[in-house]
């Protein structure tokens, strides 16, 4: 069963369907209405409501380079393309942006064209940034541009430093992945960074905790802009059983930074898992670390870590 049959099986049964859009045909429904079904009391009464357009579907675009973690950003892409009517008109346009349109690599190898440049890009509603390893300043200044006039810039793991990197979150709250809360708080120190958040909303401006909570954000954007409903209708399109779109402090799993013995020992880069055979010592205490990577960070500078 391909996706068009799908949609109308699913229409059938009251459900909402995706058709993915050919980046070619980004804005040429752009006089098809997108209706708001939620009522006007509705609409006050969900928290930070955003109004969709009367006409035309909402542009969303994905910030990539090279390290892009492919969860990151096609978590929230999947979200946003099955939000649908009934015909199959999607409610959202998605494309990607990049430096250039030379393909890129994401993680594990897959290789994107990107859809765009900095310079040819439509004006976005919706910017996602997921984590990734090629920010450089022209995406920096292209995000810092397109925030002004967006409904939301959103992070997605630790493409939170990417955002942060912009002087957007300055002041203001934000999440990143758990691995990240140590050195995103040192690195960032006007940031007010949220342990156990899935997701952190602060004006125009959000940020989700590791991997899959870009889908939770996700399917928020969509609540606040066409109701809790609607929300639900695409999760359920999509099979998703997970509810921390309901609830943006559910990461609190990870709220309590772990203590490292030598019987159990953590990362103090990263609080992840340590290994016995990677160990520092300074001033006389055991380090013991998650990856070559991250002894070699701590050994640059021991105090940093070691009072964090």
């Amino acid at each position: 069963m391909n996706r068009r049959e799908l949609l109308k099986r699913s229409a059938a049964f009251g459900f909402v369907a995706g058709i993915p859009l050919a980046a070619g045909k980004l804005f040429a429904g752009a006089s098809t209405p997108r209706p708001d079904n939620s009522t006007d009391k509705d609409r006050s009464s969900r928290a930070n409501p955003l109004v969709p357009p009367a006409n035309g579907a909402i542009p969303v675009a994905f910030v990539i380079s090279d390290g892009a973690v492919v969860i990151d950003f096609a978590g929230p892409w999947e979200v946003f393309q099955d939000v649908h009517d009934a015909q199959g008109h999607g409610f959202f346009n998605l494309y990607t942006v990049a430096e250039t349109t030379k393909p890129v690599t994401a993680s594990a190898g897959l290789k994107i064209v990107p859809d765009y440049t900095f310079q040819t890009a439509p004006s976005p509603k919706v910017v996602v940034i997921p984590a990734q390893n090629g920010e450089s300043a022209a995406m920096l200044e292209w995000i810092r541009k397109s925030a002004r006039t967006a409904d939301v810039t959103m992070s997605v793991c630790t493409g939170a430093y990417v955002l942060a990197k912009t002087g957007l979150l300055s002041g203001k709250a934000a999440t990143t992945h758990h691995s990240a809360y140590s050195e995103f708080a040192m690195q960032f120190p006007d940031i007010e960074l949220k342990r156990g958040a899935r997701f952190v909303e602060d004006g125009n401006l959000a940020s989700s905790g590791g991997l899959s909570s870009g889908v939770d954000l996700a399917l928020r954007v969509v609540e606040r802009y066409y109701g809790r409903e609607r929300a639900e209708k695409t999760a359920d399109m999509m099979e998703y059983q997970g509810q921390g779109w309901l609830n943006p402090n559910s990461n609190q799993v990870y709220a309590k930074a772990r203590v490292s013995t030598d019987a159990h020992p953590v990362c103090p880069v990263c609080e992840m898992d340590g290994d016995p055979a990677l160990k520092s010592v300074y001033k006389g205490k055991n380090y013991y670390f998650c990856s070559p990577d991250h002894k070699e960070k701590f050994d640059r500078a021991p105090a940093k870590f070691a009072g964090a």
